[in-house]
């Protein structure tokens, strides 16, 4: 079956977030959600989750899922805040936990910050099944970038988190705690054994160079046959050496701080200290 799927990109931090329907029911899923941030203020802003409230609204959907393709790095996750306004579960891989145990210390989390995922309403593991209506989905475990990255295979879309870019832009970083290039480049192989038609549906785009257009959208075989770092004849040796050396130069995400703390804990904040404010830490000379 092939799911209606409508893609919001939130410029300031290049994401696509989807909504993802079933063509026969006004089920639906809403994968990587969007929470405004800004940095020098400390402020948060729901005008990209507010876009994905009158979508659904308007459309006389019914969301069934909440989706987090893993913990991300670059933006705050709207999961919660949309939760409450529009209902469903929200799922993330069950691998959260190792992300959870390591930024937990990162960050000095404290014995209140459970470790165990129980601030998410589903962990899915390899190969697990749900519906969105009648609309059969499945999950991939594709680690690499992180140890708890999902691809959601829904109908003949997959949604591959930061997996895999455009193929002009090629693929995830994998220097962050638990990442590994050799696990990523697996993770992308099971990506491509996909059926060539499959539509993927991407977490982000920069624009590479020469192209004047966002775009977050392509299929296995073009994946198979462009793509810039895994395309064509590349071995996992050369994609491994290309990918460690490429990322030795990568400068950490602006986001990273405030995002791992508020996604490791499902997209809540952390609790209020004893004047009723909330904080986010910033760990000196750790990352």
């Amino acid at each position: 079956m092939t799911p209606t799927v409508t893609a919001f990109f939130d410029e300031p931090t290049n994401t696509a977030s989807y909504v993802v329907r079933d063509p026969d029911s006004a089920a639906c899923a809403i994968i990587d959600s969007v929470l405004g941030y800004d940095i020098v203020s400390g402020r948060t802003d729901t005008r990209a989750a507010q876009a994905l409230v009158d979508f659904v609204e308007a459309e006389g959907l019914t969301v069934e899922w909440l989706l987090e393709t893993h913990v991300h790095a670059d933006h705050l996750s709207a999961a919660p805040w949309l939760q409450k306004r529009l209902g469903g579960q929200i799922g993330i891989g069950e691998q959260i936990t190792v992300v959870q145990d390591e930024f937990g210390k990162v960050f000095n989390a404290g014995t209140e910050f459970e470790r165990d995922g129980s601030q998410f309403d589903r962990l899915f593991r390899e190969q697990d099944r749900f519906t969105i209506g009648a609309l059969d989905a499945h999950v991939l475990h594709t680690p690499g970038h992180t140890p708890a990255c999902l691809t959601y295979v829904i109908g003949d879309a997959g949604f591959v988190g930061d997996t895999l870019f455009m193929p002009d832009f090629g693929t995830a970083r994998c220097d962050f705690p638990g990442g590994s290039a050799e696990e990523l480049w697996h993770s992308i192989q099971k990506v491509l054994s996909l059926p060539d038609e499959t539509r993927l549906f991407l977490c982000h785009d920069y624009k590479a160079p020469g192209r004047d257009a966002f775009a977050w959208e392509t299929t296995v075989a073009e994946q198979k046959a462009r793509n810039v770092h895994v395309g064509g004849e590349t071995t996992m040796e050369e994609f491994v050496a290309m990918r460690t050396a490429r990322d030795e130069k990568l400068g950490m995400p602006k986001l990273i701080i405030p995002s791992i703390q508020v996604n490791m804990r499902a997209g809540k904040m952390p609790p209020a200290e004893d004047d009723g404010k909330v904080y986010l830490k910033v760990p000196v000379d750790v990352l």
